[in-house]
Parts: C-alpha cells; structure tokens; sequence
C-alpha cells in the first residue's frame, strides 16, 4: 500500500457541489469509507499472497489502532479486473482519515514493515486506485455483518454512474426512502451506501451487500425485482433506471482471513 496522499482538498471540493443538491431523507452525521483497490497479476512470483500476508501482519492491525472503526479486505472473485485486492476503511470524519493516515504512516514499525514488503520482491503490484465515499443520510454507519458459524459471507460491491449529480441525489433519495429498507427485509444485509466524493466515474454510488452464499444471492435478487414494494417506488417515470442510472458495475468479493468484516 503507497504512503496516503491527502484527499482533504479534493474531497472538500466535491462535498460542497454534492452539498448544493437537496438533501435525501433524515441528516445524521455521516462517515467517511475509503475504498482502496491493489490491481494484481496471474504471475508465479507469489504477488498476491506477499502483499495479502502485508496486509494481515501491518496494515489491518495498524489502521485499527490508528482510528479506523471498520476494516474488509477481500478478494476479487466475480467481475472485472480479476485479481485485486480491495480494502474497505470506515472513518468518522475526513479529519479522522487524515489523522489515521499521519498516525499510520508516523509509526516506525509500520515503516518498516513497509521497507520490507517493498524489497523483498521487484513488483508487489501493479496499481493502485482509491475512492472516498460520504456515507448516505439515512444508512450513516458501516453495518459489519454478524459473523457465520462457519465460513465467511458473500459480498456484493455495486457501483452506479449517473448522469449528473441532480439524478444522483434521487437515486440517494430512493435509496434512503425505500430501496434499501427491502434490502434488509429480504435479508440481503446492506453493509454500507456511500456517495463518491473523490475517485473515478464521477458521479456515483457505490454499496456493499453481503449474501450467505451465491445461491442465496441470486435467490433474493429474483425476490427483489419481483417485490411489490421495489415495483411501486420505482414505477415513477422520474425514478426509472434509464432516467437515474447510466452504468452499473458490480463485484463479487471474498473475504480474506485478516478482514474484520467476514
């Protein structure tokens, strides 16, 4: 993982156009989750496993203590750009991501740590893209889903473009007025809904899901689309995908042992 740049300015930036759209649902406070993506190769060298074992032995345990509230680290499983690795951090503020990363970054052992992961191979990997989302008014904290007796849970990442930010902030509002309330009453465990405030195919949303197992996922998508309910909220001609949504992509992660949310 590179040293963090600061996103303050950047973040600050978007915030205050996003701030200028009305505002969906009830405000809470909201947090801030970075989304953090280390592009890999098919390679014999052991790319992925020397930078997973960085992550369980260094970063994790080092962003908890320097302030993080929610640490996932999965694999790339289903969708483009297979393999990655992606890390998904939640902070109270973009003051306390700021602070984590100085704490982080400040720690000798860390360092370190770094120093050698770094050296001890030519090419630990290829790229590295990281997206700062606000999390939604009415979903405003990361859910880290129970654990399972056994196993570890499915997880969906989504992310949808839309045209500008006046059909964004609608489909946030659908979001927070109904959409994601069947999520949870179909039982597909909503993890978090984040507005991107800095990263690409701006503007976007961005949530996670998590499923017992692909077979439970694709039986509550079907559920989904055929509830009453999705149906009613998203009759309205203003409310259709073709009008809100311009591009879905989505993501099917695995948990990697050192993540906090399994």
């Amino acid at each position: 993982m590179m040293p963090r740049r600061d996103f303050l300015a950047a973040a600050g930036l978007s915030a205050g156009l996003s701030a200028a759209l009305p505002a969906a649902g009830e405000t809470a406070a909201p947090s801030i989750i970075e989304i953090r993506r280390l592009q890999m190769r098919n390679s014999p060298d052991g790319e992925f496993e020397h930078t997973q074992a960085f992550f369980a032995e260094t970063v994790v345990p080092g962003l908890a203590r320097a302030g993080a509230s929610s640490i996932g680290v999965f694999r790339g499983g289903i969708g483009p750009d297979a393999p990655f690795l992606l890390m998904v951090t939640e902070f109270a503020s973009l003051a306390a991501l700021d602070a984590a990363g100085k704490a982080f970054w400040g720690d000798p052992g860390t360092l370190k740590a770094y120093a050698a992961y770094t050296s001890s191979s030519p090419r630990v990997y290829e790229r590295e893209e990281v997206s700062l989302l606000r999390s939604f008014p009415g979903f405003a904290a990361l859910k880290t889903p129970v654990a399972k007796s056994s196993g570890s849970h499915v997880f969906e990442l989504r992310r949808y473009e839309s045209p500008n930010g006046i059909t964004l902030a609608r489909k946030i509002r659908m979001f927070d007025n109904g959409e994601a309330g069947i999520f949870e009453r179909l039982g597909m465990k909503p993890v978090f809904f984040g507005e991107t405030i800095v990263g690409t195919n701006m503007p976007n949303l961005t949530y996670m899901l998590c499923f017992d197992s692909l077979a439970a996922r694709e039986e509550l998508w079907g559920k989904f689309v055929s509830d009453p309910e999705w149906k009613k909220i998203s009759a309205p001609p203003e409310m259709h995908d073709s009008e809100i949504v311009s591009n879905i992509s989505n993501w099917i992660l695995e948990p990697l042992a050192c993540s906090r949310i399994r």
